[in-house]
């Protein structure tokens, strides 16, 4: 590989880690009123700074938090926009083993962001502050991406809410792009140069299954990766030229379950060809994941980063097997432009993956060789 390319994207994880045990413990303190916000803010911080120790020593270019204050990979970031509340809908989502908590996000008036009131910011800082104290690895920031956050406001009754506030919804595309854009600068401000956009809703669109139910139909009918195109280049459009952007295009990663099955074939032409990101993170860890073949629809010199190591089982994959997929999908997209990590992180919900934490550092330790030997 390059030596721009190797920069470029680096030993990277998706991004969350299993919570260790004195987290969850202070976690449920804090829910029973045992402990107070600084209490629990300071098991996190002792938690956060021993990750990204552990992350260095794993070899890794890029430390993230680990998602340690996160319930949710997502909704925590939704519930800290102006505008928008932590509600229940009700209804979990069902998995391929079992039915996630009911959370969600709706809106309350209309979106806008503050650096101020976000505490992803302040987390950023803190997280920033460790990686520089540490030295010798740099920070990453995870973020929903703002596709999922339509998902999110569209989903079942919450519709209404948007409906009622939003009854131009070109205002209301213009808004979350102006929001996420507000945020993105707001982290590089603070010195984020690697921000993720983590993305399930383009995984709806991959399953036959739920493109043949009513809702499916619809989004298709209402051209909804062309609205979900339109966000996510909004959000990133006219950001500083020393700011990488990452997505990570996911299935569903709930306690080692999925939700969705089925090729990037459908989604290929507008998510590869034209979502304006650096890089991709794509899952390739089962048969669910179909053919490398839509690889070749990645435009101009954007990179993708080969989810071949599973998050969801602590079994180790066979090395050859890892390192021949690779070559396979080389055939698709050079090897200077292709990379490999686990298909997704390892607790994408605070509830985690049936993994152990041991497993989860043999994983990452099996990546980092593989990489080592593939791109020298």
């Amino acid at each position: 590989m390059t030596t721009t390319t190797t920069t470029k994207i680096g030993f990277q994880h998706v991004g969350s880690f299993l919570r260790p045990a004195t987290l969850r413990q202070a976690r449920a303190d804090f829910e029973a009123g045992k402990i107070n916000h600084d209490e629990l803010r300071n098991v996190e911080n002792d938690a956060i700074e021993t990750l990204i120790n552990q992350q260095k020593g794993a070899g890794l270019d890029y430390a993230t938090d680990g998602e340690f204050r996160r319930s949710y990979w997502h909704l925590d970031f939704f519930w800290g926009f102006e505008g928008v509340k932590h509600t229940h809908i009700g209804e979990g989502y069902d998995f391929s083993n079992g039915r996630s908590r009911d959370d969600t996000a709706v809106l309350t008036d209309k979106i806008s962001f503050n650096a101020d009131t976000h505490p992803f910011i302040q987390d950023f800082k803190f997280t920033k502050s460790i990686t520089d104290k540490i030295g010798g690895i740099l920070p990453k920031q995870t973020i929903p991406a703002p596709a999922q956050l339509y998902r999110e406001l569209t989903r079942g009754k919450n519709l209404d809410a948007l409906n009622r506030i939003y009854p131009d919804k070109q205002e209301f595309y213009n808004d979350v792009e102006k929001a996420y854009h507000d945020a993105i600068l707001a982290f590089y401000n603070e010195g984020a140069r690697v921000i993720q956009l983590d993305d399930c809703s383009w995984g709806r669109l991959l399953d036959k299954k739920f493109l043949e139910t009513d809702e499916g139909k619809k989004l298709v009918a209402d051209n909804v990766q062309d609205i979900y195109l339109e966000l996510n280049n909004g959000a990133i459009a006219d950001l500083p030229d020393d700011l990488t952007i990452n997505t990570h295009i996911c299935r569903g990663n709930f306690h080692s379950s999925f939700l969705f099955s089925g090729g990037y074939d459908n989604v290929a032409d507008n998510l590869f060809g034209q979502e304006n990101v650096d890089t991709y993170f794509l899952e390739y860890d089962s048969d669910r994941a179909g053919s490398f073949a839509p690889l070749a629809k990645v435009s101009g010199d954007k990179k993708v980063v080969l989810g071949l190591i599973t998050s969801k089982t602590g079994k180790l994959e066979k090395r050859q097997d890892i390192i021949d997929r690779i070559h396979e999908a080389s055939q698709y997209l050079p090897l200077d432009r292709l990379w490999l990590s686990t298909q997704c992180g390892f607790a994408s919900t605070e509830e985690g993956n049936v993994i152990t934490p041991e497993q989860q550092w043999e994983k990452l330790a099996l990546v980092k060789s593989i990489i080592d030997e593939v791109w020298g």
